[in-house]
């Protein structure tokens, strides 16, 4: 790869290990475009649970085990909120809750919130740059069974546990991509998926106007965009994406991730597990590279990141090598 950028599309615990790994190997040369559609206002504090998921863990903050939040962490605030009487299902620990401070102080006082997550990301450290997908808020909503929820009373109160039935981004019609990521888009070598959820991490960061509009222009450009699949042997890892792929009329597959980034990716990593399903996926249009997937650690986030990007860069000399 040269010196030019690398932008992830990314969310949650999965989009987190991937955007790891290619920190490794890129460092600033890397750029996370994040999912805000999961953001919420709990306690009368902004908090941004994808972003900061990201943030911890490129920052080498995270609690690898929980899989969200920091590590360390305390909860004497939400014990001392739940003995007063407040509603607590949405839990913050102390130290996070200092992000949340200073982020909701920022953000009134007049501050774009991708001048706010740059701040937080330079004071905690980080090399890459992680980017709101949109200044303006979108709320990712699903309908299940019981009507509309918002997402994080789905995803956390109730357990993912009602059927999703049907996914939209509220305000999305408003709310547009900022020059920063337009920027890095274009001028990007390599666009990667990351193996998010495609549905609530992914879709939304698509459905922000002017994202594909960004992509194609990177694609007519020579840029490969390259996915990753969440989905190993017929499962999430993490997540309620494989139970999501069938309630909204597909199939838990890396085959069905394919299917629904078609016309979208150039390229599509599936795990070793789902090679047979790599003649499916080329018939999509798709190239495909087979590999462990799974990220049980560091080495495995930075192996993986590398076969991503070797992959890419492989995609982007057979674009250069057409007539």
């Amino acid at each position: 790869m040269t010196a030019r950028q690398v932008v992830a599309l990314a969310g949650g615990v999965g989009g987190a290990k991937l955007a790891s790994g290619l920190q490794a190997l890129l460092g600033q040369r890397l750029t996370v475009v994040v999912n805000t559609g999961d953001d919420l206002e709990r306690h009368g504090l902004e908090v941004w649970p994808d972003h900061d998921t990201i943030l911890y863990t490129l920052a080498g903050l995270d609690d690898r085990e929980r899989g969200w939040g920091l590590r360390d962490e305390t909860w004497r605030v939400m014990e001392q909120l739940t003995r007063l009487g407040e509603d607590t299902w949405f839990a913050l620990g102390d130290r996070d809750l200092a992000t949340h401070l200073l982020r909701t102080a920022r953000l009134r006082r007049g501050d774009r919130p991708t001048d706010v997550a740059r701040h937080l990301q330079r004071s905690l450290g980080i090399a890459a740059r992680i980017l709101p997908m949109s200044d303006l808020p979108v709320r990712t909503e699903v309908r299940t069974d019981e009507g509309w929820l918002e997402f994080q009373e789905y995803f956390v109160r109730r357990h993912q546990e009602p059927m999703v039935r049907e996914v939209r981004f509220r305000d999305v019609e408003t709310a547009r991509i900022t020059p920063e990521i337009e920027d890095a888009v274009g001028t990007s070598e390599a666009i990667v998926i990351a193996p998010s959820n495609p549905f609530v991490s992914v879709g939304p960061i698509l459905a922000v106007p002017g994202m594909h509009d960004a992509l194609s222009h990177a694609r007519r450009g020579g840029t490969p965009v390259v996915a990753v699949s969440p989905i190993v042997g017929g499962r999430a890892l993490k997540g309620p994406a494989d139970r999501m792929l069938v309630s909204l009329g597909g199939e838990a597959s890396a085959l069905g991730v394919a299917r629904l980034y078609a016309g979208i990716a150039d390229g599509f990593v599936l795990d070793d597990i789902d090679t047979a399903l790599a003649g499916d996926i080329a018939a999509l249009g798709v190239a495909t590279h087979s590999a462990d997937t799974i990220m049980v650690d560091d080495v495995a986030r930075t192996r993986l990141a590398a076969e991503t990007l070797a992959f890419a860069a492989d995609l982007a000399g057979r674009s250069t090598a057409r007539p």
